[in-house]
């Protein structure tokens, strides 16, 4: 299939480091034992099943393409220890709402669409207008820009981003890099149902032979083997961890700067 996604959790590996543990109790006898690590047993898969197997990703569809939407840099200045950003932004209109067809809610910005602005790979910034002002604070700044619907989807065309480096330059940006963008930051009411997942790559693709990225989600692994956005459903409220990591074919980890990536999120 074009796209697969696979997903596995430490269940098993909780069950055998239990009954290794139990065969060092030479003091139990056989039957007390046996009772023990029947109820633990059941208690491990009630307690997984629970907390990791109702969460899901799914392929968000029917977002508007942009296909003919280009960002490009203008300059950057540095002015009083805070550098301007000017870009040029074609055939997008910053400010508005990405009109959908999505029959279900998810997070948007009430300011419309924006531009994501991620530095070293940090939480992005948001920023709605074409000229901003940004403070580096490292000797050396990978910049990634890239055109970001009203919900935060990216848009993923050729000409919708930009990456440059401010400094040091000790960065190759020949290399494949996997930028995080969402989910990021507090979810409330119903924003927590669905969450946009999203990440940008440059220099790099997906398929089922080759690239993949292993999104580890609460301790439920899934392989993705397509670069679109996904939603996530089924996290527990309070604080959620996700971990991306950029992989080759044999789903080793490639040694590129920012990988892996790894947020908390909150779902209040």
């Amino acid at each position: 299939p074009h796209e697969l996604i696979i997903k596995k959790n430490g269940r098993m590996r909780q069950i055998l480091l239990i009954l290794k543990f139990m065969k060092n109790k030479n003091k139990l006898n056989m039957i007390n034992k046996s009772k023990i690590i029947l109820n633990i047993i059941l208690i491990v898969l009630f307690v997984s099943c629970s907390n990791t197997n109702s969460i899901t990703i799914s392929k968000l569809e029917n977002s508007p393409s942009y296909e003919n939407s280009n960002l490009s840099l203008n300059d950057i200045k540095n002015e009083d220890d805070k550098h301007i950003f000017s870009f040029k932004v074609n055939d997008y209109e910053l400010g508005a709402q990405t009109q959908n067809n999505f029959n279900f809610q998810i997070a948007n910005s009430g300011k419309g669409q924006h531009i994501h602005l991620i530095i070293n790979n940090n939480p992005y910034s948001a920023h709605y207008e074409n000229i901003f002002e940004k403070e580096l604070v490292e000797s050396n700044n990978v910049i990634l820009a890239f055109l970001s619907r009203s919900y935060h989807e990216s848009v993923k065309n050729t000409n919708a981003y930009i990456l440059t480096q401010i400094g040091d330059n000790g960065i190759d940006l020949n290399n494949e890099f996997l930028f995080y963008s969402r989910p990021k930051g507090v979810y409330k009411n119903g924003d927590t149902e669905k969450i946009l997942l999203d990440f940008y790559l440059v220099n790099t693709k997906l398929s089922p032979d080759g690239n993949r990225v292993r999104a580890t989600i609460n301790d439920v692994v899934f392989y993705i083997y397509e670069w679109s956005p996904y939603f996530i459903e089924g996290l527990p409220k309070g604080e959620n961890k996700i971990k991306l990591e950029l992989l080759n074919n044999k789903n080793q980890l490639i040694k590129t700067s920012f990988n892996p990536s790894i947020r908390t999120i909150v779902l209040e």
